[in-house]
């Protein structure tokens, strides 16, 4: 087993027992709640008449179903309401912060819990929420779980879960031109599979890695989820520092900042570490990837061809051949050409005030298709806040996109923002299987933020690089920040 890692150090420092059938009993340093999986929870600890252990430790808001357009309480969707209601009324009784609407705090519990400084070096990271992993991009351990352990966690602080291996990614060079942390992640788990992660953490690591701002690392293990790793991590170095000091946690307890940077250099992984596995990515070979498929793994660089069935691993052809005939797609053309219908830029993937800044970049001067639908949905109050002060609202609205309040939206589409029929959705989120945004006959094509743009100017799958200039200054596609 691997020594010496960031997983190692942060596991043993969190351990509080190791429990008779095998599994160590974790202390929980952050545990994020939300309207959808957290009510269930509630429910169980009030029928043991057992209150919430550490409410300090706890932070709630409103993502996966609250609407995006009109949110005029009481919601029309019944169930949103009775979430929304259910949530109000636990955090009240527990005294747990809820982030909610009025507060300007609100977003996806992956974007808040970064931009509210919460998200930390060291800490242990838990949700109901899959990918909860993305809070790896700060050096810590982050998992999704289930209903049950959120009972157990707001009962006890704890959580009892089995030590995985660890597989070191190394990503290796510099990016190219509109190459992004989705693009990265897109390509290892098209190389190692929906399954390759089973049994593994991931760290990640490498040239291309440590050049990524922390909002490309946080799309980057946002998916680890996705490749079946349990979690994903990047050891803290200046770019998480820098993240973490300029929130506003930290700006008001800057002798804490302080105090704790010792212990955060103290859990990167050792020089002699020792690993698993260890797998290395060529950065610089690496071009926009977008998905021909019905899982994430299926998919391609922009300028090469969707694979023939016969050519994949035998365990592989016939989810192909079944995908390839739901996307309506033709082994050996590429995806560039490909019809679309909905743009979606958003998600706890890639609805950070960086993803937006591409997104407007490419849009700049230029208008949506006649015949796209086009959504873009800040990942908090926040950031759409900070998107208006620089004038990316007014960009994407002149374009022809809506503008949307923050929540999951078209990702799961457990509201009102869902596709229709058998349309065609560019999408920055992460999971592009049969009915995942709200229709069973809809078709997802995942890619990264300046990709959805270029697809909702253009109306088809297009790859960003080869988009006309505009004259328009800074509107050039080519800069992948």
């Amino acid at each position: 087993m691997s020594e010496g890692t960031l997983y190692d150090k942060v596991w043993d420092a969190h351990r509080v027992t190791t429990l008779p059938n095998g599994q160590d009993q974790l202390f929980v340093g952050l545990h994020l709640i939300h309207e959808v999986t957290s009510p269930q929870a509630f429910s169980m600890l009030d029928e043991r008449e057992m209150e919430v252990a550490r409410p300090e430790l706890t932070l709630g808001t409103v993502d996966h179903i609250v609407p995006t357009d009109d949110r005029t309480r009481p919601y029309e969707d019944e169930a949103a309401e009775e979430m929304m209601q259910s949530l109000e009324r636990n955090a009240a009784d527990a005294d747990i912060e809820l982030l909610d609407p009025t507060t300007g705090d609100q977003g996806i519990v992956h974007v808040v819990g970064p931009e509210q400084g919460l998200t930390q070096p060291g800490k242990t990271i838990v949700c109901g929420d899959s990918h909860t992993a993305t809070h790896g991009a700060f050096g810590a351990l982050a998992f999704g779980i289930g209903t049950s352990q959120i009972r157990d966690v707001l009962a006890t602080g704890t959580v009892a879960m089995e030590k995985k291996a660890v597989r070191k990614i190394e990503v290796t060079g510099e990016l190219g031109e509109a190459v992004t942390a989705k693009d990265v992640i897109l390509e290892i788990i098209r190389r190692l599979g929906t399954d390759g992660g089973v049994g593994y953490v991931y760290e990640y690591a490498g040239e291309a890695i440590e050049a990524l701002d922390m909002a490309g690392r946080m799309s980057l293990c946002n998916m680890s989820i996705e490749g079946g790793a349990r979690a994903g991590y990047v050891n803290p170095d200046e770019t998480t520092y820098e993240w973490l000091e300029s929130t506003d946690y930290f700006a008001e307890n800057h002798a804490e900042f302080e105090e704790l940077r010792p212990y955060w250099e103290s859990i990167r992984s050792d020089d002699d570490a020792d690993y698993d596995d260890v797998v290395t990515v060529d950065g610089t070979a690496l071009e926009p990837v977008v998905t021909w498929g019905t899982t994430p793994e299926q998919g391609v660089g922009i300028t090469e061809p969707v694979p023939e069935p016969s050519t994949l691993p035998a365990d592989k052809r016939q989810r192909a051949r079944d995908a390839q005939e739901h996307m309506s797609v033709e082994p050996g053309e590429t995806m560039e050409g490909y019809p679309v219908d909905v743009a979606f830029l958003g998600s706890c993937t890639n609805a950070r005030l960086p993803d937006l800044r591409r997104g407007a970049r490419v849009l700049d001067g230029r208008t949506v298709h006649e015949d796209v639908r086009a959504l873009v949905v800040p990942g908090s109050q926040r950031v759409s806040a900070a998107a208006e002060a620089e004038g990316l609202r007014e960009t994407f609205t002149e374009a022809g996109f809506e503008w949307r309040e923050p929540g999951c939206s078209m990702c799961l589409a457990m509201n009102d923002d869902q596709l229709v029929g058998d349309e065609v959705c560019a999408s920055s989120s992460n999971r592009n299987f049969v009915g995942r945004q709200g229709s069973s006959t809809g078709r997802t094509v995942l890619m990264n933020p300046s990709m959805v743009a270029a697809a909702a100017v253009t109306g088809e799958v297009t790859d960003v690089r080869d988009l006309p200039p505009t004259g328009t200054p800074g509107s050039q596609p080519g800069v992948s920040v």
